[in-house]
């Protein structure tokens, strides 16, 4: 069973992303004084006393906006609304009740869910100010006094949350893969999300660079249990310093954050556009972190094909991508679902890969069959040793060899052993890390 799910709702501006922060104990959510910086459901985990939830902190909602990002804003909080098994409507003690908050308040206590009402920026310690029993007319119960700067009032909030959350049965959680859909702005990450979890979890919209939040969808599919965390596009780092927002700052540093947080990466491309630059970035940044990768090149249904086509686009890729030889590349295309269920199973392989454990044993037989077929170089008449070989890590793959002396173990004779691991062991879609240890100065024995 999920994890139950508390959604934090409430006009532009009352401080839900400083509250959504302040209750999960980190800065998952963009603060910022302009209003509509939230504009997409953001998930946090949330415990108190022995109990777990999902906190989901949604847009502002602004009942009568016609602009087309705030009417989207409003469709996902209606959205995690639906979902919600609490719901946690703020307000601003310092503007008191607006219209706005008495239209949400309806809305709310339509969907039959338990509602708290949330008075933040009650910054004062003491009597509360005669301003606050206002509150009382919106007809949710009694008001929850609240600093989510200061966390005055967040403990008895809590509380109540914990009351009204469903009972708690043995929420038991399958082996989930976490992946992180990355790539430039518009290349379709949003719409690629949207298709598998059949909802329309992020704004999808053809303005560059509106899902500014990395937001986590959890899937069920034939091939196993994914959590799809969807990111902000990354752009170049000149063209975001240029823009001088720091919002797009943010997402940057959010899609990083994605990345550390996944087990693989799906890398997509636009195959209108091709390769660019930036797309060996955003792979960079995954290739380096150690992730399991995969390439998806998106909108194949939109390009005129021969049948060629996907063989000499496969070809310019794998010369492209040519620092990531071991990625498995896929054609794809999140408009009409082609080949997602291969990208699932082709996801699942490679976290399989990402993640594997191989003994010792197994690891200097492959050597001695490797070292047997292409003898270790030379170098002034001395020759390289590999005593022996053992696997310090996974997530990814790390190997240690002891040698006889590091300088003559060349790049290349690396790679090829590097190969002989991989096709072996079908490491495929993974890095593959290789430490070098002279025995005798590091180890002794």
């Amino acid at each position: 069973m999920a994890k139950p799910m508390v959604a934090v709702v409430g006009r532009p501006n009352v401080g839900k992303s400083t509250l959504f922060n302040k209750l999960i104990g980190r800065r998952l959510s963009i603060v910022d004084d302009q209003p509509g910086v939230t504009r997409d459901r953001i998930y946090g985990e949330c415990e108190w006393k022995d109990r777990t939830f999902s906190l989901v902190d949604t847009g502002g909602i602004e009942p009568e906006s016609k602009d087309i990002l705030l009417s989207q804003m409003r469709e996902q909080a209606r959205l995690a609304i639906e979902h919600a098994d609490v719901i946690l409507m703020v307000t601003d003690m310092r503007t008191g009740v607006t219209a706005t908050d008495e239209e949400i308040a309806v809305m709310l206590k339509k969907s039959g869910r338990p509602v708290l009402l949330c008075v933040n920026k009650c910054d004062t310690v003491g009597d509360l100010p005669p301003e606050f029993y206002e509150f009382y007319h919106l007809g949710l119960g009694d008001p929850f006094a609240v600093s989510s700067v200061h966390g005055h009032g967040t403990g008895d909030l809590l509380d109540a949350v914990c009351e009204r959350l469903p009972s708690s049965e043995e929420e038991e959680e399958g082996e989930c893969i976490q992946v992180a859909v990355i790539g430039k702005p518009n290349v379709g990450k949003s719409s690629l999300v949207n298709r598998i979890s059949g909802e329309n979890r992020c704004i999808v919209s053809d303005i560059a660079g509106t899902t500014r939040d990395a937001i986590d969808t959890t899937v069920e599919t034939p091939a196993g249990r994914f959590t799809l965390i969807d990111t902000a596009g990354l752009r170049r780092q000149s063209k975001v310093q240029k823009m001088g927002d720091d919002i797009e700052k943010y997402s940057v540093l959010r899609s990083q954050m994605a990345v550390e947080r996944a087990d693989v990466c799906v890398i997509l491309i636009d195959a209108l556009e091709g390769f660019t630059e930036q797309d060996s970035k955003v792979a960079g940044l995954a290739h380096e972190a150690g992730k399991g990768c995969v390439i998806a090149v998106n909108k194949w249904d939109a390009v005129e094909k021969d049948g060629k086509t996907m063989q000499e686009y496969r070809a310019k890729l794998e010369k492209d991508f040519s620092f990531m030889s071991y990625c498995p590349i896929l054609f794809i295309s999140a408009k009409t679902g082609q080949r997602l269920d291969r990208l699932f199973e082709t996801i699942h392989k490679v976290a399989n890969a990402n993640a594997m454990r191989i003994t010792t044993g197994t690891l200097n037989d492959v050597l001695a069959q490797a070292t047997a077929r292409v003898q270790p170089p030379t170098d002034k008449g001395k020759r390289l040793k590999i005593y022996y070989m053992t696997q310090a890590g996974t997530k990814p793959p790390t190997f240690v060899c002891f040698v006889n002396q590091a300088e003559l173990f060349h790049f290349s004779y690396q790679r090829y052993l590097e190969n002989q691991i991989r096709e072996t062991f079908g490491l495929e879609g993974t890095p593959i890390r290789l430490v070098v240890r002279e025995r005798g100065e590091k180890q002794h024995g």
